[in-house]
Formats: structure tokens, C-alpha cells, sequence
């Protein structure tokens, strides 16, 4: 595409936005760069830009005058689909691309996509070191926190790009088309946001949509969702299943994992000798595995990247031992889901900190995976009444309120005994009282290193 004349709108201008503006710039287009919040810092978000950046940034409302003279439209993942500005510019007849999209229209080289609901993380960070041990070119973006667009001014044909796809960004998508994808699992999330379990589960399933016959998605056997999808997929499939051996596919038996094959099965390695924790982090680990091997990735080439592996920051990730109690910062437990994954990989008696913004998520299921594990759940945060309320049904009543993070912990010191864990897994995403999982994260990793 000739970009030399096409003046684009970049709606949000968060990391998504500024290099979605700064490869349009690049290309030769005039990039707009728009935010319905007031408050945002039009000096600020101008110095994030590469230097010499020919950009323009608004806020508050875009002016008609603004909007007759645009070609295109790209969202960030954090705005909605039906805002009523968005709903506008479509009827005005504007495509609307998506970061994602606009990165792989204008990307070179080959593209490795993870999306699910839990697990995208871990799985992607480890498919990334996994390639950059056989490839010089590697590029780890997306919904992980580093912008595809930003990468893609980089590329050259021998690029090998592995993205973590959120359903926000699949949402935008018109003709992305990885080598290779994988759908981890599908739970419900991000509710408020697709409105239905069909139309979250129908965004998810985009990442295949645009694929080749000649290209692989990587498949959970375990997700009855996922199984039906599989099926009738047009594209190779791949399994992986940590409940039960596969005629073809990665699977778990017993502490190993392994690869059939129409070569025959293959050790890739066992669970003891890695460093994540949990049925789930295995899970990660066969789901990276298969879309490695599907890339054309000897099991000899991976097997040491998989073993040296560290889990991801925010993800069950041990944080300190203090007075015999063990603390975990699970920040990325971002729903009922993600976070029953946390309580599992627990093996001491637990005091867990819950709480957040509300998705429109429930509960129940998640309080009745505590086992008997939990001694204390410690609540903070808008859904803190809305999930006591879900305990007490499930007949759980060991539950304490917090105002803040800082006071959650300091109830967790004072009550936790020797041989317990403390476990921050909130269930919950963090907005309304923190920026974001990270920053939420950092906060209880540092208010526990300031235990006595």
C-alpha cells in the first residue's frame, strides 16, 4: 500500500497508539493521534514519538473538519468496537484497522500468533525464546507489552514475529494470517466488553481465519470448545492434552512430555525439569512446543530453552520468604479462570487477596476450587462484596476486607503462620485502583520486601 497522502486517525494513545503512529509516519502517511480523555498529555504523548515525527495529537472530541479528511482508521485494543465515535467513522465509510492488523499489512518475514484466555503470556514469552535460539530475527509483540507496529520498522524478510493476540486486537483483524497459531483455551472474560460467551468465543476464533491450508493451529484437546473448533477446522491442527496420550500431538503422561508423530513418539522432556509450576504452566509448555515443531523446530534445538525456562513476572512468580511464609504475586490472575490455575498451583495452606474491577465475571466456580487450601481470602477493590457474597454461598465464610493492597498484605503477615503462602491471584482486573496487572503486581512485590 502506497501510504504517501492517507491521513490516518490512531485512536488511543497508549503504547499500542504511539507505535501505530510512529510506523504510519515512517510509511509517509500524516497520523492523527486522538483521545476522548482531556486529561491527556498532548506534550508528553508527542515525546514518545521518534524524534521528528510529523504527528498531530487531539483530544476530547475530533472535529468534523478532522474527520472529512481522513482515508483510515486504527483502533488500540482498549477501545471499543461500538463506541459512538467509532460506529461514525464507520458509517462514514472508513476501514477500521486494528495495531495488529496495520503491523502485519506493513510487516515482513514470517508471523507465530497465542491467543486464549489464560496462558498467553507464559506461552508466548516461551515461543520466543524458543526461536531466538534458532533464528537471528526475532520479535516478541503484541498484547505483552511490546507494540507489533513499533517492530514491524525494523523487519527484514528473515524476520520470524511471535505475538500474543488479545480477542481485543482479533477483533480488528481483516487479513491477518499467522504461519502458525495456537488458541490455549477459551473461559469466560472480557464479558463486558463482547457482551455474549458466543461473541467472545467467535473473536478468539479469528486468528485462524485468514490461515492456508499449509498452516498449523495449535490446539488444547482438553477445551470442549476448542475440540469442536478443531474439527472442522480447514487448516492443519495440532493437539496438545495434558489429561491423556494423543495418536498425534503433544501430550503429558505421567512427569513427561511427549511428541507423536507419524515418526513415532519423542521425549520432550519431564515436568521435573523445568521451572514452572503447575498442570497449567505444562499446558504452556506443550502449546509452545507444538508451535515450535510446527515451525520446523527440532525437539534437540528446544528441550534446553524449555528447561532453563523462568516463569513470567506476575504469573505465580515467587516473590520472597518471610518468617516461613512463602509469598506469590499472581497479578496476571485476571479472572476466575487464570486465577483458580493460581489457587491449584498452590501447596501450602494459602491466604489469598482477591478483589478488583468488575468484568461481569462470576465467581462461585473459582471459591469452590480453594480445596480447603485457603485459610483467609482477604477482599479488596469494587468486586469485594460481589465475591464474599459468592463465598458465602459456596460455604466459605474465612473472609476479610481490605481498603488497600498495602493493608491486604499487612492482614496477610500478621495471620499467616509459619509454612503457609500468601498468594495475590485477584480474579479480577486491576483498574480502579491500579493503572494495570503490572503495576499492581510490582506494588505487592514491593510492599512484601518491605515486610520486617
Amino acid at each position: 500500500m502506497e501510504w504517501t497522502g492517507e491521513t490516518v486517525l490512531v485512536f488511543g494513545t497508549g503504547i499500542s497508539g504511539i507505535g501505530a503512529a510512529g510506523l504510519l509516519v515512517s510509511l509517509g502517511a500524516e497520523a492523527v493521534l486522538f483521545d476522548e480523555n482531556t486529561e491527556i498529555d498532548t506534550e508528553k504523548v508527542l515525546a514518545k514519538l521518534p524524534a521528528g515525527s510529523r504527528a498531530k495529537v487531539l483530544t476530547g472530541e475530533l472535529p468534523e473538519e478532522e474527520m472529512k479528511r481522513l482515508t483510515l482508521v486504527v483502533l488500540s485494543p482498549g477501545v471499543p468496537c461500538d463506541l459512538p465515535l467509532v460506529n461514525r467513522l464507520r458509517e462514514r465509510g472508513l476501514p477500521i484497522w486494528g495495531e495488529v492488523e496495520l503491523a502485519f499489512r506493513c510487516g515482513k518475514g514470517e508471523v507465530l500468533a497465542v491467543t486464549g484466555t489464560n496462558g498467553k503470556t507464559t506461552t508466548t514469552s516461551l515461543l520466543g525464546e524458543i526461536m531466538k535460539h534458532v533464528r537471528r530475527e526475532v520479535y516478541v509483540v503484541g498484547n505483552i507489552g511490546f507494540s507489533y507496529t513499533e517492530a514491524v520498522r525494523h523487519m527484514t524478510e528473515q524476520a520470524v514475529t511471535v505475538a500474543e493476540i488479545s480477542s481485543f486486537q482479533l477483533e480488528t483483524t481483516e487479513r491477518f494470517s499467522p504461519k502458525v497459531s495456537a488458541i490455549l483455551n477459551i473461559t469466560p472474560d472480557h464479558l463486558n466488553r463482547h457482551h455474549t460467551m458466543e461473541e467472545y468465543i467467535r473473536v478468539k476464533e479469528l486468528i485462524t481465519a485468514h490461515q492456508g491450508p499449509e498452516d498449523v493451529c495449535v490446539l488444547n484437546y482438553e477445551d470442549e470448545i476448542l475440540r469442536k473448533f478443531g474439527e472442522k477446522l480447514p487448516i492443519k491442527v495440532l493437539w496438545f492434552s495434558s489429561a491423556r496420550a494423543l495418536a498425534r500431538g503433544v501430550y503429558l503422561e505421567g512427569d513427561m512430555i511427549r511428541y507423536a508423530s507419524e515418526a513415532g513418539i519423542e521425549d520432550i522432556c519431564s515436568v521435573k525439569e523445568v521451572n514452572l509450576l503447575g498442570t497449567h504452566n505444562y499446558e504452556n509448555i506443550m502449546a509452545a512446543a507444538a508451535a515450535a515443531l510446527a515451525y520446523g523446530v527440532s525437539i534437540e534445538e528446544m528441550r534446553p530453552v524449555i528447561c532453563a525456562f523462568q516463569a513470567v513476572e506476575h504469573r505465580i512468580e515467587y516473590v520472597a520468604e518471610k518468617h516461613g511464609v512463602v509469598y506469590y504475586n499472581d497479578s496476571k490472575g485476571t479472572n476466575p479462570d487464570a486465577a483458580i490455575k493460581g489457587i491449584q498451583a498452590m501447596e501450602r495452606p494459602t491466604l489469598l487477596i482477591g478483589g478488583g474491577y468488575d468484568k461481569n465475571s462470576s465467581y462461585e466456580e473459582w471459591i469452590r476450587a480453594f480445596d480447603g487450601k485457603v485459610k483467609y481470602l482477604v477482599l479488596i477493590g469494587q468486586t469485594k462484596e460481589k465475591i464474599a457474597e459468592a463465598a458465602r454461598n459456596c460455604g466459605f465464610y474465612d473472609i476479610l476486607f481490605a481498603e488497600t493492597l498495602a493493608e491486604a498484605v499487612d492482614i496477610c503477615a500478621s495471620r499467616a503462620e509459619p509454612g503457609d503462602a500468601v498468594l495475590l491471584s485477584p480474579a479480577c482486573a486491576s483498574w480502579g485502583m491500579f493503572p494495570n496487572y503490572e503495576v499492581r503486581g510490582r506494588q505487592f512485590k514491593e510492599l512484601v520486601h518491605q515486610l520486617p
